[in-house]
């Protein structure tokens, strides 16, 4: 049985995998599961999309520093992120300091297959969603690199798979896992 120590904070590219594996993470380790994106969308009462409609990104990434940090100061669980989330110097540090960071690295052609249909994905509503994609992870991905551990999301990689390589780079962590 293992116990985790502090909140585990899943950042990288939307369609990386963040809820998904996040989710049975905090299943295999019998712990809540957070999701940043819809404590924002429950805090303001409206979708993300409209909200950057509506108020633009600034806003929104000032209400997902608020809501992070508030997340952060809970108990210990798996939290999963919005992309741009980790991109914020103060997110990072927060993050840091309270939590422990994991990027779910994933390839942009994986990326895009995963995104590609979805109509709920704000900063992909351009001419060109594609190289949209690709201009923000050649820019996010070097922020996305300073996360305390990485894990690799493949397609040949199920999620549960994929969640448990995150148990096991975890489990390099005493100040994050614990045998009990």
């Amino acid at each position: 049985m293992l116990r985790l120590k502090k909140t585990v904070v899943m950042v990288g590219m939307m369609g990386a995998g963040k809820t998904a594996v996040g989710t049975m993470i905090a299943r295999l380790l019998t712990v809540p599961f957070l999701d940043s994106d819809e404590e924002i969308t429950r805090a303001a009462n409206r979708p993300i999309s409209e909200i950057f409609e509506r108020d633009g990104e600034p806003f929104f990434r000032a209400r997902e520093s608020e809501v992070l940090g508030r997340l952060l100061k809970s108990e210990p669980a798996i939290l999963s992120t919005g992309g741009g989330a980790f991109l914020s110097e103060s997110n990072r540090q927060l993050i840091h300091e309270s939590g422990v960071s994991v990027w779910l690295r994933a390839d942009l052609e994986l990326l895009w297959q995963r995104v590609r249909h979805k109509t709920t994905r704000p900063l992909l509503r351009t001419a060109n969603p594609r190289e949209t994609l690709r201009t923000l992870y050649e820019a996010r991905v070097p922020l996305y690199a300073l996360a305390d551990l990485t894990v690799d999301s493949g397609p040949d990689l199920s999620v549960e798979e994929t969640a448990r390589r995150v148990i096991g780079a975890l489990s390099t962590r005493p100040d994050v896992l614990e045998d009990i």
